[in-house]
């Protein structure tokens, strides 16, 4: 496994094609600043152009996944001109849409709390893996703020009339009530089951073809809230039939044929 040198992120990348970004601030609860952002952003763009990456991880080191906003951080943006916070917003809005739109499969494994824009990022991530006892919350409204920047990802994520309860009361809710809602697709015990989903996880994206999972990725952003007409048939029509004389596409099938593994499997 190899590692690049960040300050607040530990970022490694296996010869397999996984790659682990672990937010590394346990002391403030792995809470966002400028410097931890800017970080964020560098190994999200650096990981989505290698495609010998298949996976990543997203983890937070310690107790937390991630608290949110830097409370010190918030303190001096309200000193800062308007400019100046529409430049930081800006910036960590850059961060969230260049995890979402990563090619490969993005999973969250979270604990312990994560909240405003730590709930962001999971909502972000294709999947996220809960320790039951973590706790959510969308509680910007509490600052006198609003959670603007994340809301994209959430609405996508658990619809708008949930995003409408949960941004306006920033009622906490555990791991359980966000799997309910859609925030996270799985919910585990203990770190032993932790540990065999995100195997399990794994196992099925490194069995998958990385052109098909990038292509799947972008066909659920294209086609939702599309018009289910003869226009997007035909749209999705020639997406499969691009996909049939791919590469991955006749390996694919030959694979199947032939009874043996592709040629992508590891």
């Amino acid at each position: 496994m190899r590692d690049s040198n960040y300050d607040l992120i530990k970022f490694q990348a296996t010869e397999e094609g996984l790659a682990v970004v672990t937010i590394n601030r346990p002391d403030v609860h792995n809470a966002f600043n400028m410097e931890l952002i800017a970080e964020l952003t560098d190994a999200f763009k650096t990981i989505a152009d290698q495609p010998t990456i298949r996976m990543m991880i997203l983890r937070g080191n310690g107790h937390t996944f991630s608290a949110g906003a830097d409370l010190n951080w918030m303190k001096r943006a309200a000193t800062h001109t308007k400019d100046d916070n529409v430049r930081d917003a800006v910036n960590l809005a850059e961060m969230l849409q260049s995890l979402y739109e990563m090619p490969q499969m993005t999973l969250a494994m979270v604990q312990g709390a994560a909240m405003g824009g730590g709930a962001g990022l999971v909502a972000a991530c294709d999947v996220a893996v809960a320790m039951s006892n973590t706790k959510f919350r969308f509680s910007e409204v509490r600052l006198g703020l609003t959670p603007a920047t994340i809301s994209p990802y959430v609405i996508d994520a658990i619809g708008p009339r949930w995003a409408r309860a949960l941004f306006t009361t920033a009622e906490s809710f555990d791991a359980a009530f966000a799997e309910k809602i859609g925030l996270v697709q799985y919910v585990v015990e203990t770190l032993e089951e932790m540990t065999k989903m995100e195997e399990h996880l794994a196992n099925l994206v490194f069995s998958a073809a990385p052109g098909a999972v990038a292509d799947s990725k972008k066909l659920v952003a294209d086609v939702t809230g599309q018009i289910i007409d003869r226009d997007l048939g035909h749209e999705t029509a020639k997406r499969i039939a691009a996909r049939r004389v791919s590469d991955e596409g006749k390996e694919g099938i030959a694979a199947f044929l032939e009874k043996r593994r592709p040629n992508w499997v590891r």
